[in-house]
């Protein structure tokens, strides 16, 4: 957690008391129960001391807006994906055609 400290600027004791208070700030924990945290939860951290410090935000303020960009980030990725699917189907159906066309053509 010291790490994190140093990298981020926030103390330990905030980081506990924010680990309680947004559900999106889970770091892992070794087999001792020491934190780990990843790089998204280094992300999270300094996107929650934004919203605190710099925007001003309430906690309460800071939550709704984390779910909001969390929410708008799960559509842009689940479109992504169904844009994949999408372009999959089509490129089977691309080349059942040519194999028709194939068989038409002498």
């Amino acid at each position: 957690m010291g790490e994190v400290q140093t990298i981020t600027g926030v103390p330990a004791y905030v980081l506990r008391y924010w680990e309680s208070e947004f559900k999106l700030l889970r770091p892992k924990k070794n087999p001792a129960g020491q934190r780990l945290y990843r790089r998204r939860d280094l992300d999270l951290v300094q996107r929650i001391k934004a919203l605190l410090y710099e925007e001003r935000l309430t906690l309460e303020g800071a939550k709704k807006r984390l779910i909001a960009e969390s929410r708008k980030s799960s559509d842009q990725l689940e479109l992504g994906m169904k844009e994949t699917i999408y372009a999959e189907a089509l490129r089977r159906i691309r080349d059942r055609l040519s194999a028709l066309r194939a068989r038409l053509v002498p």
